[in-house]
């Protein structure tokens, strides 16, 4: 398959960051010339500084980061169009799927923000536009002001958003390249091409993690910071009382962009992490099911009627009929049995040696050695959670 046509319209994306840093420090610098210190209650923004810095630290982080990977490895390396031609028919054709979902996904992040910021800063203009600094005419000035302070908005959640689809696009080969490895366990493969296809992988997701740490290790200290900042502005005393939707409006809309683009990197590296690590446990059941096809011939002499493969099968077909839940399973991650001719000519010392690869070396997303995967995910949690009741405690008063 031609893959190039997907890709046509970003090739340009050097020359493009080129031109948008200048733009950039623009962007991040023209909401905070337009404050009002003088407006009224409803029209005063008390958190408009820490939500300009929070957006604009992660906005910084996300263009300089591109700005690096586009520069050292250029687009098509970055996002692996330079392998896909190793590939199997089914993987290039997910990718290329997955790139124009991409776009949209994109989209469908900074669309919706970006409509709900422009409702709030149409009203601000249209509602106080003579109490803000103005050259010449009033109304001119104001929307001058109120088209830059949106592009400025704009501008900022589609970098931090583009990087972290970005980011998912890569994740979303590998979990291709997975599963259409788990298929080598149902056809006659020998041992070492299973093996070197695996190393194959592995050595990609290690390259994904070098490349990638950097960005979301500062990505989780920066949006963690920020939520703290704008929890402890928001809770304190003097502040609660005058809290409405008129000043903290943009400050839950910077929260809510922030966090999704962090859920997007953390639910991607977790994901495929949970699929790399589940290459062993299918492993497992395909050593298990050639195992127990060898001694069918010798239980089938003693009599002893099914065999163990079948009888497991009929007594899940059975329970199966009972349970109407919905469970998601794909090439890697399933309750079926492997047939038998799949592993006819191997033996069980490279089976099992094999098995005790997948066990010793488990692959997966990872930030200076520590895995991303479930475990990390709900560390984290409980340490963020203990550090907003230690904080909320410290504020309002909760014990």
């Amino acid at each position: 398959m031609d893959v190039r046509g997907p890709i046509e319209c970003m090739e340009g994306m050097p020359l493009l960051v080129r031109v948008l840093f200048v733009w950039d420090f623009c962007a991040r610098h023209v909401p905070f010339v337009f404050s009002c210190s003088t407006c009224d209650s409803k029209h005063k923004r008390p958190y408009d500084s820490v939500v300009q810095l929070s957006l604009s630290s992660v906005a910084s982080l996300s263009f300089v980061c591109l700005s690096r990977f586009v520069k050292k490895f250029g687009l098509r390396r970055f996002l692996f169009f330079d392998k896909l031609y190793d590939e199997s028919e089914t993987v290039r054709r997910g990718y290329t799927a997955q790139l124009d979902r991409s776009l949209k996904l994109l989209c469908i992040f900074v669309i919706p923000c970006f409509v709900a910021d422009s409702a709030y800063k149409i009203w601000w203009y249209a509602s106080e536009a003579t109490q803000i600094p103005f050259v010449g005419n009033v109304y001119m000035s104001a929307a001058v002001a109120c088209i830059m302070e949106l592009c400025s908005w704009l501008y900022r959640t589609t970098v931090i958003f583009l990087v972290c689809v970005l980011f998912r696009l890569i994740c979303y080969l590998q979990i291709l390249r997975l599963q259409d490895f788990a298929t080598m366990f149902e056809v006659d493969s020998d041992v070492g091409s299973v093996l070197s296809e695996h190393l194959r992988i592995r050595r990609q997701l290690t390259i994904i993690s070098h490349r990638c740490r950097t960005f979301i290790l500062w990505s989780l200290i920066l949006v963690t910071v920020s939520q703290f900042a704008l929890l402890l502005i928001t809770t304190k005393s003097s502040t609660m009382v005058n809290l409405d939707v008129y000043r903290a409006g943009e400050l839950v809309l910077c929260s809510v962009t922030l966090v999704t683009g962090m859920f997007i990197l953390l639910r991607s590296a977790t994901k495929i992490t949970h699929k790399a690590q589940a290459v062993t446990c299918l492993a497992a059941k395909w050593h298990v099911c050639a195992t127990l096809d060898s001694f069918d011939a010798a239980t089938a002499q003693n009599g002893s009627g099914r065999s163990l493969p079948e009888a497991v099968g009929s007594e899940e077909h059975g329970e199966s009929d009972n349970e109407e839940a919905d469970v998601e399973e794909d090439e890697l991650d399933n309750t079926k049995l492997i047939p038998s001719y799949a592993f006819s000519t191997i033996s069980f010392q490279k089976r099992h040696a094999l098995v005790k690869y997948f066990e010793n070396n488990r692959a997966g997303i990872t930030i200076f050695g520590f895995i991303l995967d479930r475990t990390t995910l709900h560390t984290i949690f409980m340490l963020e959670l203990s550090l907003v009741l230690w904080l909320l405690g410290k504020t309002v008063g909760i014990s």
